[in-house]
């Protein structure tokens, strides 16, 4: 999942719905939990949920940007922060693994804490629910796990292409330009692990991505006064 950099708010806001311009200029059109495109689509999200806590209906630092398949599935459950990770808190690239085939898993490495933290994130989105999983499948409209695979299945392509056509300026820079449209950070920077060079760019041309959370390499560290 990818870590963004929210800001400081622009400005106050006497109803929540007038953030949507704000946040999709600081953290690009990309659902901040399953990490699709959605120029059109995506909703301001409350990390703590209005109606439980309508003290934070119009908080910036309570927004984030959701699309309807994790709004819908997160809706007003109770959320006590802490007991989360957050892509905003949090560098939750490094707490999740993502696979060919559009699956989500816990990344390997992780101590209890991280765990418990990571899986009450997947589970109050509801973002490992994949047609192949056993007692956990998706709704009928819920096409995240097949956009996922989908997003892996055009990164695999790109990548290929990189290589055969010799890693050229002007290849990367179409590759770059087909993840930035196709969205699934995670997916691209995952299909190009073993690229530098991609994966700095990578990270610059998603919007809001929080760059405290990866090195000169591009590869992720622990974010500042996090736990991960």
């Amino acid at each position: 999942m990818r870590p963004v950099e929210r800001g400081t708010a622009p400005r106050t806001y006497s109803e929540y719905k007038y953030a949507i311009g704000d946040l999709e200029e600081r953290l690009g059109t990309y659902c901040s939990y399953c990490e699709r495109r959605l120029p059109a689509s995506l909703a301001v999200e409350h990390v703590v949920p209005k109606d439980l806590h309508p003290e934070l209906k119009t908080e910036w630092t309570n927004f984030l940007l959701g699309c309807a398949n994790c709004n819908s599935v997160k809706g007003d459950q109770s959320v006590e922060v802490d007991n989360f990770l957050w892509s905003d808190r949090d560098n939750t690239f490094l707490a999740f693994a993502y696979s060919k085939g559009g699956f989500v898993q816990l990344a390997d490495n992780l101590n209890e804490v991280q765990k418990n933290k990571a899986q009450a994130l997947l589970d109050l989105v509801g973002l490992q629910r994949h047609k192949a999983s056993g007692g956990n499948r998706p709704a009928p409209r819920d096409k995240r796990w097949q956009d996922r695979e989908l997003a892996w299945a055009s990164a695999e392509s790109c990548r290929n292409n990189f290589e055969i056509l010799e890693q050229t300026n002007e290849v990367r820079e179409l590759v770059l330009e087909v993840a930035k449209y196709c969205g699934f950070f995670s997916v691209w920077m995952n299909v190009f692990k073993d690229y530098p060079d991609v994966k700095r760019e990578l990270i610059k041309i998603f919007t809001g991505t929080a760059t405290s959370c990866f090195d000169a390499d591009g590869k992720p560290i622990n974010r500042p006064n996090s736990i991960i």
